[in-house]
Order: C-alpha cells, then structure tokens, then sequence
C-alpha cells in the first residue's frame, strides 16, 4: 500500500465515527445516493424526443454500465484480490461490503453512466459527474474504499463509456444527423 493512498483514505476516513450527523451523510451518499441517481437517469431517458433517442440512450448507458462494472471491473477482480481498508486496517466500516476492494464496481458503473449521459446532455452530464465523486468520497470516508480503487474505478468507467460512445456512432448519426 502506497503511503499516499493510506494518507489520503486517512485524511476522509478519520472524520468516521466522530458525529453521527457526519456518519447519516456519509453513509447516504455511499448507500442510498446510487439509487436516487439511477432513478434520475431513467427521468432523463423519458425526457428524451421519441422512442428512439430513447431507446438509444437507455442503450448506451446500459452498455456501458455492462461493460465498465459487469465485465472489466469483474475481471479485474477475478484475477486480482486486493482487502478493502477495513480488513487491512482492522476496524468496523460504516456500511457492509465485501469481496476485492480495486478496482470500485461503484465508480466504474457511475462513471461509466455520467459519460452516457455527458454524451446526451451536457448540463445534466456535470451533475452525473459531480454526484459520482460524491459517492466515490463517501466511500472512502465510510471506509470501504482506498482512493485508488475509486480513481481505478472512474478510469474504467470513464473509458468504458467513451468506448460505447464511439462504437454507437453509426447509429447515433441517424439519430442526431447534426453531431
């Protein structure tokens, strides 16, 4: 373990445990924030002109989801174990987690959808951005994660939904013939 990564999981972690006001939004934006901004993301679909570009963004971030948590981040620990902090650091975290700890299944699936819906729209792409860095602080903080593994996750997540992006532009041509 990088001295740096254990100093900046330190810097967020140490505020656990202090103030039980601290530890609720902590653990919300952790836990309970993913499903609130998957729920956004189906508003934005249906918000979409026709069924196609619905269908068509639904698709995208779908795909992308798939490929970014469902098969990199899985192979990724399939082949590589790596302990969480509270395994390696000995204490309880603030919410229940298991299995490897790099790369973050939650920040490869929610950058991975922030870039599909950036594709989509610009202003709603920023708050997808900033919501999924919240959640990735949140869950260092909570003690589940080291910053590595959330910025290991985001680069999946960021790339696999560039990926998408750019194997998807036939189609999206005859949807968006102006970009």
């Amino acid at each position: 373990m990088s001295s740096l990564n254990y100093s900046i999981f330190s810097f967020f972690h140490h505020f656990a445990g202090r103030w039980l006001f601290l530890d609720v939004i902590g653990i919300f934006l952790a836990e309970y924030l993913p499903y609130f901004v998957g729920f956004a993301f189906l508003i934005l679909v249906f918000r979409e002109n026709g069924w196609r570009r619905r269908f068509y963004l639904f698709a995208e971030g779908i795909l992308a989801i798939i490929l970014s948590r469902g098969l990199v981040a899985e192979t990724i620990h399939f082949f590589y174990y790596h302990p969480r902090p509270f395994e390696v650091l000995g204490f309880a975290p603030l919410i229940p987690e298991s299995g490897s700890s790099f790369p973050s299944g939650h920040m490869a699936f929610f950058f991975a959808l922030a870039m599909a819906v950036w594709y989509a729209n610009r202003k709603w792409g920023i708050w997808y951005f900033i919501l999924a860095a919240l959640i990735g602080v949140a869950r260092i903080f909570v003690g589940v994660h080291w910053p590595l593994d959330i910025i290991g996750g985001a680069l999946i997540g960021l790339l696999c939904g560039w990926f998408i992006h750019w194997l998807l532009r036939g189609s999206r041509k005859k949807l968006y013939p102006a970009t």
